[in-house]
């Protein structure tokens, strides 16, 4: 009888997570939806970065005021153009109220405002950061 309820159990919890978690197997594709990744841990962006796509890594926080007013023109953005693709990393851990400066992602990327963007290009080369991936978004999501 137990392993009958380990195995609903698995099944449960592989149901719930499937259209919330990013999976292994969904890397270097753009999905419908922009990716949601890191909950304040360390990341390689690499890993999520599309060939042939224009990748906007949006690092921000639920409790930034402006990341929150442009999540949606991004997700649209996402969802308008196939020649772009958004990758939202939040900076923040689970268990911390407030934007999350010291979480590991925010120090691996010395984070020291956010929302702050890095581009890459469809060859996935760097393209712009900081301000002036900023003013490139902006231009894009108005």
């Amino acid at each position: 009888m137990s392993r009958r309820y380990c195995i609903i159990a698995l099944t449960l919890a592989a149901f719930l997570a499937g259209p919330l978690a990013l999976r292994a197997e969904d890397t270097h594709v753009k999905g419908p939806n922009p990716a949601h990744i890191s909950m304040g841990q360390e990341v390689t962006i690499a890993d999520y970065l599309v060939p042939g796509k224009t990748i906007i890594v949006d690092f921000y926080s639920e409790f930034c005021p402006p990341c929150r007013a442009i999540a949606p023109r991004l997700a649209k953005l996402h969802t308008a153009r196939d020649d772009i693709a958004v990758v939202k990393v939040d900076i923040n851990r689970p268990d911390v109220k407030g934007i999350d400066w010291k979480s590991p992602v925010a120090r691996q990327y010395s984070l020291h405002s956010i929302p702050h963007f890095k581009i890459f290009g469809p060859d996935g080369k760097l393209q712009a950061e900081g301000d002036a991936a900023y003013e490139l978004v902006s231009s894009w999501v108005q």
